[in-house]
């Protein structure tokens, strides 16, 4: 009966001991800020304005991100993203359409009706600063996040000929039709980080606006045959969600209990 009394009582010390080195352990992991690399893939449904809107209509875009996250919550990085959509309004091929009962088309190098589509494509490249601000939890490393940022951006009228019978929109005659426009923007982000105890379930997710200046960068358009070189005030406002693949590091405690 001593033997089982002893045995009763080291049990437990050792579960009493594995409790509080939890409790003092989680206490510290979530109470602390941490500093740690993370890449984030993201997408977003987006809506032009400005200038923008004349050409095209709603899009969608995919990208990727490289970010720091400093201990006092700050950010650090790179963004990147490509925009597509279906939605032109410019009917840069105008002058090439030849009207028939069903509809106005464009003729190939056999005479028929060619199967050429014209869509939007586009990307930008941002360098962001910002912040996530803790607004209550445990967790101090999630909370409200705005993000600003500044870089490239760019977009453009594509055509693509699907069965490859269309001479003007090979090489480089299909710079008169593209109107590839290019310059500066800057970028805004508010939404919500989600840092979670384990390296799977981190996303951010939130509303974003691009401000660019563009022009014109081809030197003549067939279109209007003429030549346009006017400064272009470009809006885009998203929805955006992102998934987080955080780069953690044991040594610094980053492994949390929830």
């Amino acid at each position: 009966m001593l033997i089982f009394a002893t045995m009763r009582k080291y049990l437990f010390i050792i579960v009493f001991s594995l409790f509080i080195h939890k409790v003092i352990y989680s206490q510290l992991t979530y109470d602390s800020l941490l500093s740690f690399p993370y890449v984030q893939i993201h997408g977003a449904l987006q809506m032009p304005g400005g200038d923008l809107s004349k050409r095209f209509g709603s899009n969608a875009s995919v990208g990727g991100a490289v970010i720091y996250k400093l201990k006092n919550n700050f950010l650090i990085g790179i963004d990147g993203n490509y925009l597509f959509g279906k939605n032109v309004k410019d009917n840069v091929l105008s002058q090439l359409e030849t009207s028939y009962s069903a509809g106005n088309f464009v003729i190939d190098n056999e005479g028929y009706p060619a199967d050429l589509r014209v869509t939007e494509r586009g990307w930008n490249l941002t360098m962001n600063i910002g912040k996530i601000f803790y607004i209550g939890g445990r967790n101090k490393n999630r909370g409200i996040h705005y993000q600003i940022g500044a870089g490239y951006f760019q977009h453009k009228i594509n055509l693509f000929d699907a069965q490859r019978r269309v001479a003007f929109v090979k090489g480089k005659w299909v710079r008169g039709y593209d109107r590839l426009s290019i310059g500066t923007c800057f970028y805004q982000y508010l939404g919500y980080t989600y840092l979670s105890s384990n390296r799977f379930v981190n996303f951010t997710f939130g509303i974003e606006m691009y401000y660019a200046f563009t022009k014109n960068v081809r030197y003549y358009d067939y279109a209007t045959a003429s030549v346009d070189n006017k400064l272009r005030h470009d809006l885009l406002f998203g929805v955006k969600f992102g998934w987080i693949l955080p780069v953690y590091r044991k040594i610094e405690g980053i492994f949390f209990y929830d």
